[in-house]
C-alpha cells in the first residue's frame, strides 16, 4: 500500500533476538502477533506476489490460522478460499485468491475487517518482504479475529486477507462484486494496511472526513499510541488515502469505511521493508488501538441504528438497511 517512518530501536525482543526495538510502553508485546508478521515477512514466503509460490504459502498460513481461531467459511467459498481472475496491464490473465472467513454474531448484519496480504515478490534478485506492507495488517487481523474467537461479536465479522491489491486492489475489487453476503448488509469495512512502522508512534485514520459520525468509535486511552484523523479530503489530490488501499473497493460501492495506516518511510516499496525495520512496540499499540474501535463499533450501544440514522456523509448514502 503506501506509506510510514521509523521509531528508535533499543530492546532486543525476547521471542525475535535479531530484531530491536525501543520498548517503552507499559504494553507487553504479543507474541502470536510477532510471530506471524515475522513469518509473513520471511524470506521464504518471497515477497507473497500475487500469482506466485509465495503467495500460496502464505495463503496456506493464513488459512491454517483461520482453521485454529475457529472461523467458518462461507459455502461458496471452499476451504476459505475467494479464486477470481483479472487481467494484467498487457492483457495477461492473473489469478488471483482472496481468504475469507468469518464469526457469526447475533444479528445478520456484517462488519468486514481486511487487510492484503500479497506484495512485490522477487526484483531484480531482490525479495521485497513486505513486512509493513502488509504483513503487518494481515497479522493485526489474525488477532483480532482471535479476540473475537473468544468473544462472540454482536454482528456477524468477515475477516478478509485480500490478494492483489498492490495490482489494483483487484482482491477487494472482486469481493464487493461478488461478496459472500448479501452486500446490503455490509454496514462498514475496516481496513488495515501498513500499520507496523512509525517513528513519531503516529497511527492515521481515515474515513472520518466523509463518515465524521465514526469518529466517536475512535477512542485512544493509550499514551504510547498518537491517533491522527486525516488523509481523507479530496483536497488533498495524492495525499487523500480514501481509494489508495482495499477500503476503496467499498467506497466505491457507497459502504462506510474507516483505513488505518502510517505515512510513508523510507522502507516503502523497498527491498528494506523487512521484519527487523518494524516497529514493533509502536506496532503492538496500533494493532490494539484497531481492535478497540472494532469492538467499539460492533459493542456500542444504539449503533445499528445510529449508523444509518446520523452519519453525516459527502455523497449520497447508499439506500439499504445497513445496521
Amino acid at each position: 500500500m503506501k506509506i510510514l517512518f521509523i521509531l528508535p530501536l533499543a530492546l532486543m525482543l525476547s521471542c525475535c533476538s535479531s530484531v530491536k526495538n525501543q520498548n517503552t510502553n507499559s504494553d507487553q508485546l504479543d507474541k502470536q502477533l510477532i510471530k506471524d508478521v515475522e513469518v509473513l515477512s520471511s524470506d521464504v514466503y518471497e515477497g507473497r506476489k500475487t500469482g506466485t509460490k509465495g503467495a500460496e504459502m502464505a495463503r496456506k498460513y493464513i488459512v491454517d490460522r483461520f482453521k485454529k481461531l475457529g472461523l467458518k467459511s462461507h459455502p461458496q467459498n471452499v476451504n476459505y478460499a475467494q479464486e477470481f481472475t483479472f487481467n494484467s496491464r498487457n492483457g495477461a490473465k492473473i489469478n488471483g485468491t482472496n481468504i475469507i472467513g468469518y464469526i457469526p454474531g447475533k444479528t445478520t448484519n456484517v462488519i468486514v475487517v481486511s487487510a492484503h496480504y500479497d506484495h512485490l515478490g522477487i526484483v531484480k534478485n531482490q525479495i521485497y518482504n513486505g513486512a509493513d506492507d502488509n504483513a503487518s495488517g494481515t497479522a493485526a487481523l489474525l488477532k483480532i479475529a482471535a479476540y473475537f474467537s473468544k468473544n462472540q461479536p454482536t454482528n456477524t465479522i468477515i475477516f478478509a486477507a485480500f490478494d492483489a491489491e498492490e495490482i489494483g486492489l483487484q482482491g477487494s475489487k472482486a469481493f464487493v462484486a461478488n461478496p459472500p453476503v448479501n452486500i446490503n448488509t455490509i454496514a462498514i469495512n475496516l481496513n488495515m494496511d501498513m500499520i507496523g512502522h512509525n517513528d513519531k508512534n503516529e497511527l492515521y485514520v481515515c474515513g472520518t472526513f466523509k463518515y465524521p459520525d465514526l469518529k466517536k468509535y475512535v477512542v485512544n486511552n493509550n499514551p504510547n499510541i498518537k491517533i491522527i484523523f486525516g488523509h481523507d479530503d479530496p483536497k488533498m489530490g495524492h495525499d487523500d488515502w480514501t481509494n489508495q488501499s482495499d477500503q476503496g473497493s467499498f467506497n466505491a460501492k457507497d459502504i462506510p469505511f474507516l483505513y488505518f495506516g502510517v505515512e510513508d518511510h523510507k522502507d516503502y516499496h523497498q527491498p528494506s521493508d523487512k521484519f527487523a525495520t518494524l516497529t514493533l512496540p509502536f506496532y503492538n499499540n496500533a494493532t490494539n488501538a484497531v481492535l478497540e474501535v472494532v469492538k467499539n463499533i460492533d459493542q456500542q450501544s444504539g449503533f445499528q441504528n445510529s449508523l444509518k440514522d446520523k452519519m453525516i456523509m459527502m455523497d449520497n448514502p447508499r439506500k439499504s438497511q445497513r445496521f
